[in-house]
């Protein structure tokens, strides 16, 4: 029996803001969208909050979901061979975290925050 990986699924406070966020800025494309949940091409993935949350949990669903999701404990990763123009294209509309840096192995990236406070990183491929 094999086991295969299929997407990730983020938290979202509105939907529509992050659907408008993921597609309008970061320039995702949407492959399919049910409202409530949201799938983008690389098997990105996000869902409301609360309507995920009452679906994994039901009855004994945690308090807190119709908060925002970000709890710096998430890193939404992407790689982009155009990585200083997709810095100059979107860095004045989100809240950065940094500008481009190099790190400690080597790799160029930024980062900065979605509208739910969940870290999104783009760098470049390694």
């Amino acid at each position: 029996m094999s086991l295969k990986f299929i997407n990730s699924i983020a938290f979202v406070k509105d939907i529509s803001t992050s659907k408008t966020f993921y597609a309008e800025i970061l320039g995702l494309k949407i492959v399919e969208d049910h409202g409530a949940f949201v799938l983008f091409e690389d098997h990105f993935a996000l869902h409301q909050a609360h309507e995920l949350a009452v679906t994994v949990w039901g009855a004994d669903c945690p308090p807190g979901t119709d908060q925002p999701q970000g709890r710096h404990n998430l890193l939404l990763y992407f790689e982009t061979e155009e990585l200083e123009q997709r810095f100059a294209q979107i860095k004045d509309r989100v809240k950065l975290i940094h500008p481009i840096q190099r790190q400690a192995w080597g790799q160029v990236v930024f980062r900065f925050y979605d509208p739910d406070g969940h870290v999104v990183e783009i760098g470049e491929p390694l």
